[in-house]
């Protein structure tokens, strides 16, 4: 295969990348203060790049990148913030291949050789460009280098499905998900995973708590209430419920908030505009997610991640 360019072949429809793939740049801190990126050389082509791997059929690219991460490194990490797609020609084929990066920083695990890796190496980051064997390797540095890599995050879940509200006669802080909603909430817990998740808060409405419930049963901890990032609580207080969401993030955990259609969209713009960050275009759909980073207290990048979790 071949990566001497950058993006190659999307402008032509007859184009499309068919086979998908995922990554990170993995970084570490030295006591120094100095940022070390990993770059693995692949003895099968003699190549020095970042580590990456193809999704396994029904994976998302999220799970993919942690799962290839470890199986190339040895190493287990949690995601950050989203560093973009490369797509690139596959030698015999006229498909392209995708390739999805995350910022990930290092959890625990040690490096061995394996069949696909046998070297893995930390260089500086005003080094680390000269051993990329690729451009599109480095373009993705370079969009790592934009931002401090040690964010926190907070993960902003929209609830999943749960039918029609003129369809349930009870109250409706008390609509539970349907079947399509328990299947996405089940979908959602791994991907929540790879980015560390390990605390819950929820808006109290039932269909809320229940899109966050089988995460919580993973981590065996419990589920938070918090009612101004409700629809109701936000409607009365809107500048309140900003001040709890930025409240809600922690250098110390990474903290999932599952609220309502009618608070997020509105609630992360006034936090964009508020820190002076561009949000992607998104529907916010049910089961979609918002990773959002944040540096020294302020807002830096917010991803955003449709319902199928797939990133955008």
């Amino acid at each position: 295969m071949t990566q001497d360019s950058e993006d190659v072949g999307v402008s032509d429809p007859r184009v499309t990348a068919n086979i998908l793939a995922a990554g990170a740049v993995l970084w570490r801190r030295q006591p120094d203060g100095a940022i070390e990126v990993a770059v693995v050389h692949r003895r099968k082509y003699d190549d020095w790049s970042l580590p990456k791997g193809k999704l396994d059929p029904g994976e998302t690219p999220m799970v993919a990148a942690v799962r290839e991460v470890g199986e190339e490194t040895g190493l287990r990490c949690r995601l950050g913030r989203y560093l973009g797609h490369v797509t690139y020609p596959v030698t015999g084929h006229r498909k392209l291949k995708r390739v999805d990066y995350w910022v990930a920083d290092v959890t625990g695990g040690r490096f061995h050789a394996n069949s696909e890796v046998d070297v893995l190496e930390w260089h500086r980051v005003d080094q680390v460009m000269d051993q990329l064997s690729y451009p599109m390797d480095r373009r993705i540095l370079r969009n790592f280098l934009r931002l401090p890599p040690d964010t926190a995050t907070l993960l902003v879940v929209r609830h999943a499905k749960a039918g029609r509200r003129g369809r349930f006669a009870g109250p409706d802080d008390e609509r539970p998900l349907e079947k399509a909603g328990r299947n996405q909430a089940q979908a959602l817990t791994p991907n929540l995973l790879a980015f560390g998740a390990s605390e819950i808060y929820s808006a109290p409405p039932l269909r809320c708590v229940q899109t966050v419930e089988p995460l919580a049963e993973t981590l065996g901890v419990d589920i938070a209430l918090e009612p101004l990032l409700s629809e109701s609580g936000y409607a009365a207080a809107p500048q309140d419920s900003l001040t709890r969401a930025r409240e809600l993030v922690s250098t110390d955990a990474v903290r999932v908030l599952c609220s309502q259609g009618k608070v997020i969209p509105h609630l992360l713009a006034a936090w964009a505009e508020k820190d002076g960050v561009a949000l992607p275009p998104a529907r916010n759909r049910k089961g979609s997610v918002w990773v959002l980073s944040v540096a020294d207290g302020r807002l830096v990048a917010a991803d955003h991640l449709d319902a199928a979790l797939r990133p955008r």
